[in-house]
């Protein structure tokens, strides 16, 4: 957002650079500035890396020492692990979103 709202920026070449569209790149700007409701709005600055970070993989003996625990596969290799812990209700609502 601030690199669009340098002087004389090209809009097109800024949403171009950074792979979206000019549309989106408006509708951000007049948020931004406040021009749809009267309000500014707010935007966290954010710094993309060139590499996504990757996340360590379970430890699956520690995992397959706890008591109770239960593994759920769903129609379409989706998994979900839970142990005794797991709230009924909590668990019933990710299932249902699940499952569509």
């Amino acid at each position: 957002m601030a690199e669009s709202l340098a002087p004389n920026a090209s809009l097109t070449a800024v949403a171009r650079r950074h792979g979206i569209g000019t549309g989106l790149l408006y509708a951000w700007r007049h948020q931004l500035l406040g021009r749809r409701t009267g309000e500014s709005a707010c935007f966290a600055s954010v710094d993309l890396l060139s590499e996504p970070r990757r996340l360590a993989a379970p430890d699956t003996a520690a995992s397959t020492q706890r008591s109770g625990l239960i593994e759920i596969v769903l129609p379409g290799g989706i998994s979900v692990r839970v142990d005794v812990q797991v709230d009924d209700r909590a668990l019933r609502r990710v299932l249902a979103a699940l499952r569509g």
